[in-house]
């Protein structure tokens, strides 16, 4: 049976030359980065190596880079650190209502504990303006977090302009790039971003290892004690492999973008044509302003869930949603703060491209997924036939 990996947004496949680099810290090279003796120095050097492919990539210094085990992990590291490091100086947050869940439960847990939280509106493209972000900002704000680009829509925020207002307040920027790195040009040294959360496996590293950007001279309290890895902001014996991985990911990614995006662009955008032509068919998010490899539409009298049943029946995985709440029957947060009802909602379809997807990919799904679409409305009663 044809199979066509369309949820790129979710996770990617481990490239080859990624699992190549990391294979001997596995094995040979399997010490413990704390330790004195030769091997453990030989994994200390892995790491600093890494660090420093990481920093230079993105514009940042090696010292403001801190792994995590997670892309959430990351985010919650930031808002939660930057909170409780800032007390004394205010309780105001600012974040948006399309956040991905890892920065909004965090603003609400931070809510619960005696922060008070503004979560901004956002357009009918998912956009939230640089002066939302202005008139939100009050003498105790202490932190913005605004997402780079959205993981369910694809929409990318004008964080540049973002951080320049926020830099003007005083406080502290951070986004969510784990949608946007190793895709789009980022660079610390010329953004205003005082942290800045990423994950490798979103471009083709191995799961379970991320990373934060921590600008110099940022207080951060801790959210893991127990040990003095990384400059003693996360305890724990650090994942040598994995970040090795994620170096090696990153690298790759920056290396080939000049390429690849504009190819993936160029299969969005059939995707996108094709797509349009069903009936009752919305494209979700911004049409200009998006990433080169996502896909979100909603089909109007049909569920989310079946689609995607059918989908995987045919052998095409894509997802409703994010990863992180497909188990969910509730329609996506992002789709109704966009103002989409939730009929509507429910018919979400996410579809985000890759290295492996090809032209005869787009066409196989335009092939299918027209059919799927059309008997499933045969079978809701809400169709007008």
């Amino acid at each position: 049976m044809t199979e066509i990996y369309m949820d790129h947004a979710a996770t990617t496949p481990v490239r080859p030359e990624v699992l190549e680099a990391m294979m001997p810290y596995f094995s040979v090279e399997f010490g413990n980065a704390s330790s004195i003796y030769s091997w453990g120095r030989r994994a200390h050097h892995g790491l600093d190596q890494a660090r420093d492919t990481i920093a230079g990539l993105i514009g940042a210094r090696p010292e403001e880079i801190v792994f995590t085990a997670s892309g959430s992990e990351a985010a919650n590291m930031a808002l939660k650190g930057a909170a409780w490091g800032l007390r004394s100086k205010g309780n105001h947050i600012i974040t948006t209502a399309v956040e991905h869940h890892a920065v909004l439960d965090s603003a609400l847990w931070l809510e619960k504990n005696g922060f008070e939280v503004t979560f901004l509106p956002v357009d009918s493209e998912g956009r939230v303006s640089p002066e939302q972000v202005r008139d939100a900002i009050r003498p105790d704000t202490i932190l913005v977090s605004v997402m780079h680009a959205n993981n369910e829509v694809g929409t990318i925020q004008p964080i540049a302009e973002i951080g320049s207002v926020v830099k003007e307040s005083g406080a502290l920027f951070h986004t969510d790039a784990v949608q946007t790195m190793g895709v789009l040009d980022i660079d610390l040294s010329r953004l205003d971003i005082d942290l800045l959360s990423f994950s490798a496996h979103k471009f083709y590293g191995p799961k379970g290892v991320g990373a934060l950007f921590v600008r110099k001279g940022v207080r951060l309290d801790p959210l893991v004690h127990g040990g003095a890895q990384e400059r003693r902001r996360r305890a724990g014996t650090e994942n040598v492999a994995g970040i090795v991985g994620m170096a090696k990911a990153l690298e790759l990614a920056v290396a080939e973008r000049e390429v690849e995006v504009p190819r993936i662009t160029k299969l969005r955008d059939q995707l996108i044509r094709g797509l349009r032509e069903i009936p009752h068919t919305r494209v979700n998010g911004s049409l200009s302003e998006r990433l080169p490899n996502n896909v979100s539409v909603c089909f109007e009298f049909i569920e989310g869930e079946s689609l995607l049943l059918n989908l995987d029946m045919r052998g095409i995985a894509a997802s409703s949603g994010s990863a992180c709440t497909s188990g969910s029957l509730e329609p996506s947060h992002v789709l109704l703060a966009m103002g989409l009802s939730h009929e509507i909602a429910h018919g979400s379809l996410r579809l985000t491209l890759g290295r492996e997807n090809t032209e005869n990919d787009i066409e196989y799904v335009l092939n299918e997924l027209p059919d799927i679409v059309h008997r499933l409305r045969e079978m809701s009663p809400l169709y007008d036939k």
